[in-house]
């Protein structure tokens, strides 16, 4: 592929640098655009840090469906709600029900089995090329609960059994054997062996960026407003000065909605608020990330300590920081280790996140030219490289041998 066919992509978080560079490896020339700079506060930066290739059950079920009343209702429960925003949530609520069945839950389940098998692979082409310096741990993820007969766990186990994800039931005197230090509420659980853990996603973040420089990639620090068309080229406004490329990519995770909006594409993007807090020179209580399912929030092991994550809380992007959310993941914190020392760094990030839990990858469906990789929800960091492997096939018109189809954006039309 000519060097003189000019990408730029707007996005600068692990979709937007993996899509640069695997364009890079076609040899494209690339261009981002961000109006922060890489690693910072946005969801590369705060999230749980989980490689999961696992994770291809999703929450669009009937049992989640099912048990919202009651996670609404509860006070140290995974679902929060910002209520000034239940206008807006409405619509994209009804599309979540409508795509809660069975059917619909395995269509998603498929389809996410479908490229999170490709995941580590991805990424390790890419990490071919870097120093991780003891950044990535290979020692699994484990989830637990201490319910005798929920329901759901079932669900998931079953179905990623069909999907013929690798995956070992534990025991309590197992579970206690892989992390001593958890008080032991906990009935069973789950392990996930090959999966891995980011010890700082920032680092990892900042290497793949200083990778695409390397490589000639260029960055500009500024807000692409909307995009216009030169003929058939795609044109990025900002504020004083327009940029115009042959292909553009729109990887800016819950910010795309704008700029689909603008191009006559009404996508049902909104966003999961996460939160995170951490506990310093903690890291050591843990070998490894753990989830307690029953109340959805994690602790994975990091450089910066314990980072506790969780919760969904639906409130869009304006709201500001629930300190009852924070106030959460503290107090599950400490159900699940017990005293800690005071917290630091809390956290509020935005997962894309669309009503069939399948991300948007793809052209769009008005100009030709413009590229869509947004809507990963809870697996943007798990699929990065290979969302951004996708696209660039796509954009270099190569035979992905992949169905495709159900992450267009065509569904919504």
């Amino acid at each position: 592929m000519s060097r003189n066919i000019n990408v730029g992509i707007i996005g600068a978080g692990i979709q937007g640098i993996s899509n640069a560079l695997f364009l890079q490896k076609k040899g494209f020339a690339v261009t981002i655009f961000d109006r922060d700079m890489p690693g910072s506060q946005a969801a590369s930066y705060g999230n749980a840090g989980h490689f999961s290739p696992y994770a291809s059950v999703s929450l669009n079920r009937p049992d989640v469906l099912a048990d919202v009343p009651a996670m609404l209702l509860s006070s140290s429960g995974p679902l929060a709600l910002k209520w000034n925003y239940v206008p807006k949530m409405i619509p994209w609520f009804i599309k979540f029900i409508m795509n809660s069945t069975k059917k619909k839950m395995m269509h998603t389940a498929k389809n996410m089995h479908q490229i999170l098998n490709l995941a580590l692979p991805a990424y390790d082409e890419l990490f071919d090329e870097i120093d991780l310096e003891g950044l990535v741990e290979n020692k699994g993820i484990l989830y637990i609960w201490n319910d005798k007969d929920l329901k759901s766990r079932e669900l998931e186990i079953r179905i990623r059994n069909e999907l013929g994800v690798e995956q070992q039931l534990v025991n309590k005197a197992e579970i206690h054997d892989l992390e001593p230090h958890i008080k032991p509420f906990y009935h069973a659980g789950v392990f996930y062996p090959y999966a891995r853990h980011a010890r700082n996603p920032k680092k990892i973040l900042l290497k793949l960026f200083d990778l695409f420089l390397k490589k000639g990639g260029k960055f500009n620090k500024v807000k692409i407003n909307d995009i216009n068309f030169d003929e058939e080229k795609p044109v990025f406004k900002t504020e004083t000065q327009n940029y115009i490329f042959d292909k553009a990519v729109i990887a800016c995770g819950a910010f795309s909605k704008k700029l689909t909006d603008n191009l006559g594409e009404k996508i049902p993007l909104d966003t999961e608020r996460g939160y995170h807090v951490h506990f310093k020179n903690c890291d050591h209580l843990l070998s490894r990330p753990v989830i307690f399912s029953n109340r959805g929030f994690g602790i994975t092991p990091m450089e910066q300590g314990l980072r506790v994550v969780g919760t969904v809380e639906f409130g869009g992007l304006d709201n500001p920081l629930s300190k009852s959310r924070i106030k959460n993941l503290i107090n599950n914190a400490k159900y699940m280790l017990g005293e800690l020392p005071e917290h630091e760094d809390e956290w509020l990030g935005f997962r894309p996140s669309l009503p069939d839990f399948l991300p948007v990858m793809g052209p769009s469906k008005n100009y030709k030219n413009i590229y869509y990789c947004f809507g990963h929800h809870h697996l943007g960091w798990t699929l990065g490289p290979i969302s951004g492997k996708i696209i660039s096939g796509m954009i270099a018109n190569e035979n992905t041998n992949l169905n495709l189809e159900p992450y267009s954006s065509l569904r919504f039309s």
